[in-house]
């Protein structure tokens, strides 16, 4: 559910009195347009290094989602932003991260960053999963749109990020995993996945992508047709419930990209 954004000014004064005891006197704050999540995503110049700060009302749905951030953002890989400290006060839920100086990643077909985008899944697939509440469970969170048999393929012990948008990427000389607001325990190929379509989105065909997923991806390159297949029709359908509550047409596009998907991994014998 989106959050009304707002900027430095208009947060309590109290809120704005907690986020400097934390950063030291902010001589500048800028609002990041980016993201529909945060009630407020800012950059905040200090005597001290720019830090990244967001935040969500505490009686907002996304409250929890950035509950779970904070949670698990201690056992993330080294290319992820830290989080440096958490207040809550004045009916505000505050984080701030270490600034990364970067832009959002390109997925097209045959762009540079597609090999730092590889690196950066690896390593987050060589990190181990924490045992965290805030975790979801793939089985649970998925369990909605996928029947039973295929929902128990769904399970495993990676630490998944699943909401892989170019836009979740920062590129500088790495690629950097940023937004983890839906952080997941499951099969290690389900980000994979959840990666090709986001390379349809930007261009790539159903089988270009599968293929260059296999090459970067051991655990693409193993994945059970049977639970690829599962995951696939219960994704697709999670898009079209997407877009029925929210027709932007990016998110209508989405769904036919995982419909597409879905008609190719149908046609593959493995």
């Amino acid at each position: 559910m989106p959050v009304d954004r707002i900027h430095w000014d208009d947060l309590p004064l109290d809120a704005r009195r907690a986020v400097e005891e934390q950063t030291g006197p902010i001589h500048h704050a800028e609002t990041v347009s980016a993201g529909r999540n945060s009630g407020i995503a800012i950059t905040v110049r200090t005597s001290g290094p720019v830090q990244f700060v967001k935040g969500v009302p505490l009686d907002h749905p996304q409250a929890r989602t950035q509950q779970r951030e904070a949670a698990v953002n201690p056992y993330l890989p080294p290319s992820c932003p830290r989080l440096l400290w958490r207040v809550q006060t004045a009916g505000w839920d505050l984080l701030g991260y270490e600034y990364l100086v970067g832009r959002h990643a390109d997925y097209s077909p045959g762009s540079g960053d597609l090999a730092l985008l590889a690196h950066a899944l690896t390593e987050l697939q060589n990190t181990p999963c924490p045992d965290l509440d805030d975790l979801k469970i793939a089985e649970d969170r998925w369990s909605k749109y996928a029947g039973p048999n295929g929902v128990e393929q769904l399970a495993g012990d990676t630490l998944l990020h699943t909401d892989l948008a170019p836009h979740n990427l920062l590129i500088n000389d790495r690629a950097h995993l940023i937004d983890w607001a839906w952080p997941t325990r499951g099969a290690a190929w389900i980000d994979p996945s959840v990666l090709i379509l986001r390379l349809m989105e930007s261009g790539h065909t159903a089988k270009a992508a599968d293929e260059w997923a296999r090459e970067q991806f051991p655990s693409w390159a193993a994945a059970p047709h049977t639970s690829v297949a599962a995951f696939s029709e219960a994704n697709a359908n999670v898009w079209d419930e997407i877009a029925h509550h929210d027709s932007a047409e990016w998110k209508k596009r989405m769904g036919r990209n995982a419909h597409d998907w879905v008609t190719y991994w149908r046609a593959q014998a493995r």
